[in-house]
């Protein structure tokens, strides 16, 4: 029988979801004699790899110690995503004065209502990563620990699987920062907010990358008063400081006290922040709940990991090569064990590029992916390829075309007038290397972008595209229209000039 699983709080949602992801009355199966594929964990590498070998008539295993679905389903994309929602919903009420529509009473938000929406829309997404729908799939699922015994045997449960080719695809898990007093005095993750019924009247946010974001806007427009920390100068470092400006602004529209520059000190056991920053010297904030958003440390302890001969770093994860075979050619890695980009959909595209090398002998390579990524923020925050400032880092000389949405027409339209379209092309031609949007729906308008990097075709083919009008996506026909325009230089323009007159 697996280990009994409850997640907090003990509700039929819950229940419901760990029927399906762990349910407590599994049996393993009897190893077959030798797999083709064994993969371990079964969060969205693991499961796409498993899926995907034994569609192709591949024998596979997949072992999972905790909960199928990994960080998206259970602690990430899905509960996250349902309450960026709702708090979008607060925020429409809340604005709807602008729009002409007179609310009546005051805004009224049941928190405990919002949560409860959260997990019974997890618990119905779940069968979809179940043991039971992956059993069905032809996969022999085994719950337990999966430690590797020798460089072609995985050991769980008391039970060996043998095989020709591993994965390791077991995922990542939020960083601890090291604040003195910050485990006596107990704290949030992204793996235990969720389990909250009650909405914290003050909330600390430590962290200024997506999950901080997000959920500091989120917990703001439901209502809590909160404070988010981040040392370095702007939020979202890994973005362009443009996009980061406008989101800064929208966070403080939204009630969000951010503490730039601030560093946390130490946490009393009750809950008293004590922070310093260059120009305030030291200053004391109380709450009630502190969430810690500090990024993401890789599962690489308890696997074996020495035993297969494989190399790995606690805090870089597994060492793999261009083709995600790790230092035993015979095992692989995927997604965020292994990865610098750690989001649920570069996981899926890691996890196709090791079946076409580990089934098939495949050349396929990372280096060729085109990772975009989004922060579902209010405006989201999205961007593919390089910065303006990794490109000069390069020594690639660039054109930078922006577009602002409040000269968007729809943006305008729609009241959604925060945010711009930045495109950076190669100078001298319209190859794009680098975009980034910040708008309503940025991550949605950004896949025209990433599917024009991936064809190898740049502005000109957008600009030669019929955008529906009208729509947001329209940010990208001005910027290539804008592109068009540069190629009018005073030669070209007088040798036309030179032909309308002639043949008139």
């Amino acid at each position: 029988m697996a280990e009994r699983i409850a997640i907090p709080p003990d509700d039929e949602s819950n229940r419901a979801l760990v029927a399906h992801v762990h349910p407590s009355e599994w049996q393993n199966p009897t190893p077959a004699e030798r797999y083709n594929l064994v993969v371990v964990g079964a969060g969205t590498a693991g499961l796409v790899a498993a899926a995907g070998a034994a569609g192709l008539g591949a024998k596979v295993a997949l072992i999972e110690r905790h909960l199928m679905g990994g960080d998206c389903l259970n602690y990430g994309c899905v509960p996250s995503k349902a309450l960026l929602r709702a708090s979008r919903a607060a925020a429409a009420v809340r604005d709807a004065r602008e729009f002409g529509i007179e609310t009546g009473a005051e805004l009224r938000i049941d928190f405990s209502a919002v949560m409860e929406r959260v997990r019974r829309l997890r618990s119905e997404i779940s069968p979809h990563d179940s043991a039971a729908r992956f059993r069905e799939l032809g996969v022999d699922v085994f719950l337990g620990e999966g430690r590797f015994t020798n460089d072609e045997t995985v050991e769980v449960a008391g039970q060996s699987l043998r095989f020709k080719r591993a994965v390791i695809a077991t995922g990542a898990r939020p960083a601890r920062p090291s604040i003195p007093g910050l485990e006596e005095a107990g704290y949030l993750t992204n793996e235990t907010v969720f389990n909250l019924t009650q909405l914290p009247e003050r909330l600390a946010v430590i962290g200024g990358g997506p999950v901080g974001c997000e959920l500091a806007q989120a917990f703001a427009r439901l209502g809590a008063q909160v404070w988010l920390v981040e040392p370095h100068g702007q939020l979202l470092p890994r973005d362009e400081p443009q996009a980061a400006a406008v989101l800064e602004q929208a966070l403080r529209r939204d009630g969000v006290h951010l503490l730039l520059k601030h560093q946390v000190e130490r946490l009393t056991a009750e809950k008293t922040l004590q922070l310093t920053d260059p120009q305030r010297g030291t200053m004391r904030v109380k709450v009630d709940e502190v969430l810690v958003g500090a990024g993401r440390v890789p599962n690489v302890e308890g696997l074996g990991l020495d035993a297969a001969g494989v190399r790995y770093d606690l805090r870089r994860g597994v060492e793999v090569n261009d083709r995600l075979q790790t230092t035993n050619p015979r095992i692989f890695a995927a997604g965020d064990v292994c990865s610098a980009y750690r989001f649920t959909h570069a996981a899926d595209a890691m996890a196709r590029v090791v079946l076409q090398n580990a089934l098939f002998l495949g050349r396929a390579k990372t280096s060729t992916l085109v990772i975009p990524w989004c922060t579902y923020t209010d405006p989201e925050v999205a961007h593919v390829g390089l910065l303006e400032s990794e490109a000069q880092a390069r020594g690639i000389a660039v054109d930078v075309f922006a577009q602002p949405f409040d000269r968007v027409d729809r943006a305008t339209l729609d009241g959604e007038t925060e945010g711009l379209a930045r495109i950076l092309v190669e100078r001298g031609t319209d190859r794009i290397v680098g975009a980034t949007i910040v708008a309503a729906h940025a991550g949605d308008i950004l896949s025209q972008v990433t599917q024009a990097m991936v064809a190898g075709v740049g502005l000109k083919t957008i600009a030669r595209t019929i955008h529906p009008y009208p729509t947001q996506a329209e940010a990208l026909k001005k910027i290539a229209d804008a592109y068009s325009r540069t190629r009018l230089t005073p030669r070209v323009k007088s040798l036309f000039e030179r032909w309308l007159r002639w043949t008139r």
